[in-house]
């Protein structure tokens, strides 16, 4: 259980409560720059075709509109690249020659207001000569398929390390394997095997604020306020299409209005910015949640596994293939399919194993990182399987997880740090949670399904912050890393605060700014903490170094006689004021003490070197009743339970775990892109169905325990993503052991329950008819 930390906080964490409740938190969508245009996009309407004819001479006469982007003027782009990607360099700026999917923007209008720039939109003539096109990696992996892209340049080390390995001449942007031990002598062997297959839909990330940009370009520099989780990328891939130096990109980062992974890497922002160039003007483009749909989702995939147990009941083999449909560009999707065969191991300890991942492009909008990436579509199929071998080999599904467990310390694949969490305790936890909630109202039927995930972040252990302890004993922190909601500032406070031990109320954190902030990676993968948070409190120990050796110059003694207290510091003979010490060492009552905290593969004398930087898990127990004339499923109680080394915010960690528990609830569901025709049927508020109030269980409950090992401040982990593994899988193993229906495919919405009732039913009454 988490602890009350050892120091007292004199104000609320979260600065960023007040500020939001109230409606004066500025964000990206808010800022206003002066002379600023407004932006709107007109999109594909057909999935796959060859742009025959663009007529904008209509849109240009419009009054109030400056200027309109095409792929005709990517050829005078400043720049040395007209297209950007994160592992392959796939993506125009904006679409040259042909469309991809339905929403790829065709043309860009910048007009003096939104109704001019519409208006502009709809007076564009585009002639498209269609092409064959694939919606799901099926279609686009069978012989003959259409090649969605003709080139794929590969990127090293630009995003994630390393590089992916497409294949030439196919759709395929992926094609990855690894295998350990001798899986095809257990498979011939005679151990009890199991094979299936489970699938996993498109989903909407559902921010409540859309992507937005504001771009100001200049003949030497260029400025963004973007809504975008990684503001580093974004200035990279800027400089790069605009040929600016890195130093006269800056990018803001306001807060933003949740991300989940839909708002990292790079998305709007290119095409912002050399609209900006276009009209030699600042121009604002902020889309519609309809847009946003068009903009990004989480990959679908189709995990097959093969698994063989021994006599014991142990798990002595197997073998994951991954199949993810990546959309029409490949963004994160190279490392998402690798991710989904890792994160289909579990948390167990398999002597033989392998893995292959596949990542293919479709004409459908395109997949990016969403919580946990590669981890709900793995821990799906994964905890599924479990329970239905624990009932066949006639085991307990928590006695059989349990015998299977790696044991904290043991290897889950050999190249990756060993696992780092005692699961066993997690799961314990988990149920006990469960047990220890109130009975729920419900007086019917009930089943109770459990499931335990394992990930391995994709952490680049790059970043930093710079850290001022001012004369008055205030406290500026920089960094680069998005308040995306988790409460990342909030966090950063408290660990100044713990390590410089000054109020909390003292302590205050920028935005995040790439001229005035340290190199970050990025926001994202949990690291916020752990990197950013260490890399606060590095700074703030050098700090208390400097002023310990100041002190012992100015005071005598040596540096360790003295400490910093409230506002002040503490020594043999009494305490001295920051601001005395200063003037009596600086001649002036004036001054500052700077620390600047790095992160790094080095850190911690190379431990930072091996991937995972830990491992993040979950532990979750869902009890569910079930409408049988309807198929509809209601969350009666839910429980959850992670390790995250030390709790740095009881309450923003306990509201991650439980939002991302919700949030797991819609994929499980309801939630899910509905293609016909190669066209998104359902991208609108109105028709894509996430979660309400109705959906939340009636009962949660969380458990955070501290093992205080982690390799962040204080021995934290990061968290906010595992509490979204088990949510599925628990769901779906409820209904079965409840109801004895077993379904392969998500969501589990009421027709296919009901569906799935009434097969079982036919095939009972023909098993009594006999």
């Amino acid at each position: 259980m988490h602890s009350t930390p050892p120091f007292s906080l004199g104000a609320e964490p979260r600065a960023d409560y007040l500020e939001k409740v109230t409606g004066t938190a500025l964000y990206a969508s808010d800022i206003a720059v002066p002379g600023m245009l407004h932006g709107k996009i007109l999109r594909s309407t057909v999935p796959h075709a060859r742009i025959a004819k663009l007529d904008v001479s209509a849109a240009l006469a419009v009054p109030g509109v400056v200027a309109i982007l095409t792929g005709d003027d990517l050829k005078d782009l400043p720049g040395a690249e007209i297209r950007w990607g994160l592992s392959l360099r796939d993506r125009p700026v904006i679409a040259l020659e042909k469309v991809r999917y339905v929403g790829d923007p065709v043309a860009a209008v910048a007009a003096v207001d939104e109704a001019a720039a519409e208006e502009a939109v709809d007076a564009i003539a585009v002639t498209y000569e269609t092409l064959p096109h694939a919606t799901t990696a099926r279609e686009a992996l069978a012989p003959g398929a259409a090649l969605i892209h003709e080139d794929m340049e590969v990127l090293k080390d630009y995003y994630f390390r390393g590089h992916c390995t497409p294949v030439a001449g196919t759709n395929q942007f992926q094609q990855w394997s690894y295998e350990s031990g001798d899986v095809d002598a257990v498979f011939r062997s005679g151990a009890r095997t199991f094979e299936d297959t489970f699938t996993f839909p498109m989903v909407f990330h559902y921010a409540m604020e859309p992507h937005v940009c504001i771009a100001h370009w200049q003949p030497h520099s260029l400025e963004l306020w973007s809504g975008g989780q990684t503001p580093t990328a974004i200035q990279r891939v800027c400089s790069e299409i605009l040929g600016l130096p890195l130093a006269c990109v800056r990018v803001h980062s306001p807060y933003v209005g949740g991300g989940f992974g839909g708002k990292a890497s790079v998305k709007i922002d290119p095409l912002v910015a050399a609209l900006s160039w276009k009209a030699r003007a600042p121009v604002r483009v902020c889309l519609t949640i309809s847009e946003s749909m068009l903009t990004c989702r989480r990959l679908d995939a189709e995990v097959t596994l093969k698994t063989a147990v021994d006599a014991n009941g142990r798990i002595v083999a197997k073998a994951v293939r991954a199949v993810v449909n990546g959309g029409a560009y490949a963004d994160t999707g190279p490392a998402i399919a690798v991710k989904a065969a890792i994160r289909a191991i579990g948390p167990y300890h398999i002597p033989n194993l392998r893995l292959e991942a596949v990542g293919v492009y479709t004409n459908t909008v395109p997949g990016a990182a969403f919580r946990s990436i590669g981890g709900p579509q793995a821990v799906w199929a994964t905890e599924s399987q479990m329970d239905i071998m624990a009932d066949a080999l006639g085991h307990d599904p928590v006695a059989f997880r349990m015998l299977n467990m790696a044991e904290k310390g043991q290897t889950l694949k050999h190249d990756l740090r060993p696992l780092d969490v005692d699961m066993r305790r997690s799961l314990r936890a988990a149920v006990d949670t469960l047990e220890r909630l109130p009975q729920p109202r419900h007086a019917g039927r009930r089943g109770m399904g459990v499931a335990v995930g394992a990930t391995d972040p994709g952490i680049m252990p790059i970043g930093g912050a710079i850290v001022r302890l001012r004369a008055d004993g205030s406290v500026n922190v920089s960094a680069n890393t998005v308040e995306i909601g988790q409460g990342s500032r909030g966090v950063l406070r408290i660990v100044a605060a713990r390590t410089l031990n000054q109020p909390l109320k003292m302590i205050a954190v920028a935005q995040p700014d790439t001229l005035q902030a340290p190199y970050d990676w990025g926001t994202g993968a949990s690291r916020s903490t752990v990197i950013i948070g260490l890399a606060v409190q590095m700074a703030c120990e050098d700090i208390v170094r400097q002023v310990g050796e100041i002190a012992a110059e100015v005071l005598g003694g040596g540096a360790g006689d003295y400490r910093l207290v409230e506002g002040a510091v503490e020594g043999p003979e009494g305490a001295i004021a920051l601001m005395e010490l200063l003037r009596r060492f600086n001649g002036m009552a004036a001054g500052e003490f700077l620390g600047v905290g790095r992160v790094n593969p080095n850190t911690r004398d190379g431990g930072f070197k091996l991937q995972p930087l830990f491992w993040e898990t979950g532990a979750g127990a869902f009890e569910i009743a079930l409408d049988e004339g309807t198929g509809a499923i209601r969350v009666l109680r839910a429980s959850g339970a992670a390790d995250l080394g030390y709790v740095v915010n009881p309450k923003a960690a306990e509201g991650q775990d439980e939002g991302a528990m919700v949030m797991g609830l819609g994929h499980t569901l309801s939630e899910e892109y509905v293609y016909t025709d190669g066209q998104v049927v359902n991208g609108t508020l109105f028709d894509y169905k996430v979660p309400t109030m109705e959906e939340v269980p009636e009962q949660v409950g969380t458990t955070l325990i501290e093992s205080g090992d982690g390799p962040g401040p204080f021995g934290a982990r990061g968290g906010g993503e595992g509490a979204i593994l088990p949510v599925a899988p628990a769901v779906a193993n409820a209904l079965f052991q409840g109801w004895g229906i077993r379904l392969k495919e998500l969501p589990l919405t009421p027709e296919r329950v009901w569906r799935a009732l009434k097969e079982k039913e036919s095939i009972e009454e023909k098993t009594t008819d006999e």
